[in-house]
């Protein structure tokens, strides 16, 4: 029997359509234009409660690739360049999305060589203060290691400068730094080039991950 964590994420283009200060426009953006890089979303720090990952980004080539595309943006700050059709093969991806972080975490373990990375639920109904720390502990725990966050979020939720996101069908992530101990966290972002990168305060981010999960 499907759990939440493994609820399928539908990608159609209304429910892929991400709002930026009231304007759709990454849904099309992304499912016409070939994936294109754009300059680092972040560079490599440490100290006073802060780090950020280089990125090496890639947007998402179509709809439906946003979870190879985060994994692979993940990948990139460990120097991993892989193709995403590589990936989408991998997890299984379809024009229907990637089912779960749970088909996404064993390529992250693979392609990393170590037994890394864990999927996480987010149950709907359990976003509590204990699930916020858990969420922003893995988060701290991976970058400082090294390693990107790959999160399953559904919904609209606003970032630090006021600009909301909304994946009304679901969509995959990557989390690639954070400040504050961690109770800001930045977001590498593969379904539009133009907003490839923001932050997210990270209670924000764990009810956006309600009803799915995130691979740590």
């Amino acid at each position: 029997m499907a759990t939440t964590l493994l609820r399928k994420t539908v990608l159609t283009a209304a429910g892929f359509a991400a709002t930026a200060a009231g304007i759709a426009g990454p849904a099309i953006a992304a499912h016409a234009a070939p994936a294109e890089k754009t300059t680092q979303v972040s560079t490599d720090r440490k100290g006073h409660g802060e780090r950020e990952l280089k990125v090496d980004y890639e947007a998402q080539p179509n709809f439906y690739y946003c979870g190879p595309a985060a994994t692979r943006n993940a990948l990139s700050v460990l120097g991993k360049n892989i193709d995403v059709d590589a990936m989408a093969k991998e997890m299984g991806t379809t024009e229907d999305g990637t089912n779960s972080i749970n088909d996404i975490t064993p390529v992250l373990n693979k392609e990393t060589g170590r037994n890394a990375y864990h999927s996480t639920e987010m149950p709907a109904d359990k976003v509590d203060g204990a699930r916020v720390e858990k969420l922003r502990t893995d988060i701290v725990k991976a970058v400082d290691d090294g390693r990107a966050v790959v999160a399953n979020i559904a919904g609209t939720a606003t970032d630090t400068d006021g600009t909301t996101h909304s994946f009304e069908g679901g969509h995959y992530i990557s989390v690639v730094g954070y400040r504050d101990g961690g109770k800001v966290v930045t977001i590498a972002d593969s379904a539009n080039p133009d907003m490839a990168s923001y932050r997210m305060d990270v209670d924000a981010l764990a009810h956006w991950i309600a009803s799915r999960g995130y691979s740590s």
